[in-house]
């Protein structure tokens, strides 16, 4: 799998998640919150909407940008604490429905990405090195 290819793989998981949150924000709502924090009102389902386009804008980063091996660890060593925002609002002081952990399942994923795209390009640079 070429860097690019895991590059679009990120992508996909911010375009998955941030389509659904931009295009149904009342549905990822309903989806992941609990039914006391399901409040009312027009502005929850706009700054879903917000946060789903955010993570669109960051869909495109990942997809458009050149990765180097140390883009790819950066960014996977930068996800590790939404691993603790997930811990804490689905189990510790819970916001979130089980949903909620398919946060949790995207992160793991771009972490596990992130450790293909470092690897593969960490060897691709050690062997450029011992080239010159």
């Amino acid at each position: 799998m070429t860097p690019q290819r895991i590059q679009y793989l990120i992508a996909l998981v911010f375009f998955l998640l941030g389509g659904w949150a931009t295009l149904f924000p009342q549905h990822v709502i309903d989806t992941v919150f609990l039914p006391e924090y399901r409040i009312g009102g027009r502005i929850v389902p706009f700054m879903m909407a917000c946060f789903g386009a955010q993570a669109l804008l960051a869909g495109l980063f990942a997809a458009f940008a050149r990765f180097t091996a140390t883009t790819f660890l950066v960014y996977g060593i930068a996800l590790l604490p939404f691993f603790g925002f997930n811990y804490y609002f689905t189990f510790h002081d819970p916001i979130f429905t089980s949903m909620g952990l398919i946060d949790a399942l995207g992160n793991i994923i771009m972490l596990a990405l992130c450790y293909v795209g470092w690897r593969k390009l960490r060897a691709t640079e050690q062997i450029e090195n011992q080239r010159n």
